[in-house]
């Protein structure tokens, strides 16, 4: 097979980045499928794109034999049915992260995914920007000795609209949302260690109606690993200067930092104000190359049969730690793992 054909659930915002990734940019991508309940968001991939087919039910798109794998870009709460559905119509699935909101349903979806003929990946995309993955290599290679504590964030440009709100109800809360990444770099980077306890809390410094979902727009926590290893974790949606991903790791006999001043180039200004630059509004401008990447190697894997650089059972620690995350901040106590 020469290029993987693919059909595409979900068509918001970021499904269209998606989309035009997978017709554009994917050099072993075929984008043939598209589906979404929203005739503005069918409109759009149909004018842009000119698909061949265009779904209002994912079942319909999930029956076309042409189809070889699927991409979900669709709200979480649908994730680990529709993982299932596409395994069992002989689909490969890609699917963004989380997997899902629920531990045991991240647990049920894969089971079902090892059971099946098809593969599955949920993406991490951070793992595939260049700068992780330079780092990465550094670690593996001995450059900072034995890696034992990770600070990581993931810092939200504040809106002062308060758009997000509609989306917080079922976001799973600040640390599945966001911190759900930094848990998954930090596990990477350490090594896979298991998780031992969690602690967290938070505070809302911007967007009262959170306090009433239990959620918090400014949150922090720590992880115990196994082996004395220990990561620590900020979640902001209230950043004043842009987007603000940044990972630093300390090891035996040395550090790294990834992304430690967030930039939008490499222009540096001087004048009266000061000496500065400008920042990136979101992560999807910081990532967008790491989106390409991750689909190619989704795509590549799938045609070459070769692993998966992520497993689903990464995805399942990943959200089992967010999760004891959640439960720490709203409980007021240490979570044991």
């Amino acid at each position: 097979m020469s290029k993987l054909r693919i059909g595409l659930a979900g068509l918001g915002r970021l499904g269209q980045r998606y989309a035009m990734n997978l017709a554009r940019a994917v050099p072993r991508a075929e984008l043939v499928a598209a589906c979404s309940p929203v005739e503005a968001e069918r409109a759009w991939v149909r004018d842009t794109l000119g698909l061949p087919a265009i779904h209002e039910r994912y079942e319909a798109m999930l029956a076309d034999p042409a189809i070889d794998a699927v991409f979900l870009v669709t709200p979480t709460s649908l994730h680990p049915a529709q993982i299932a559905q596409a395994l069992d119509a002989g689909k490969h699935v890609f699917c963004e992260k989380p997997l899902s909101l629920d531990l045991d349903e991240c647990r049920r979806a894969a089971a079902h995914a090892a059971r099946s003929h098809r593969r599955a990946m949920v993406g991490f995309v951070r793992r595939f920007d260049e700068s992780y993955r330079d780092a990465f290599r550094h670690i593996e290679a001995g450059g900072i000795g034995r890696p034992f504590l990770v600070y990581s964030q993931t810092a939200d440009l504040a809106d002062p609209t308060g758009a997000f709100l509609a989306f917080a109800p079922t976001s799973g809360g600040i640390f599945l949302d966001c911190s759900v990444h930094d848990v998954d770099l930090a596990r990477w980077l350490l090594g896979r260690p298991k998780a031992l306890k969690v602690f967290a809390s938070g505070t809302v410094a911007m967007y009262p109606p959170l306090e009433a979902l239990g959620d918090v727009d400014n949150g922090i926590a720590i992880v115990e690993f196994e082996g004395g290893r220990r990561a620590m974790f900020h979640a902001s949606r209230t950043q004043a200067h842009g987007h603000d991903t940044h990972t630093d790791v300390t090891g035996t006999a040395g550090k790294l930092s990834i992304g430690r001043n967030p930039r939008a180039n490499r222009v540096e200004i001087a004048d009266a104000g000061g000496v500065r630059n400008t920042v990136l509004p979101s992560f999807y401008e910081r990532f967008a190359p790491a989106f390409v990447a991750q689909a190619t190697h989704f795509v590549d894997a799938v045609l070459d049969d070769t692993p998966f650089d992520l497993t689903m059972e990464d995805a399942v620690e990943a959200t089992r730690i967010a999760v004891a995350m959640r439960e720490s901040l709203q409980t007021g106590h240490p979570v044991a793992l």
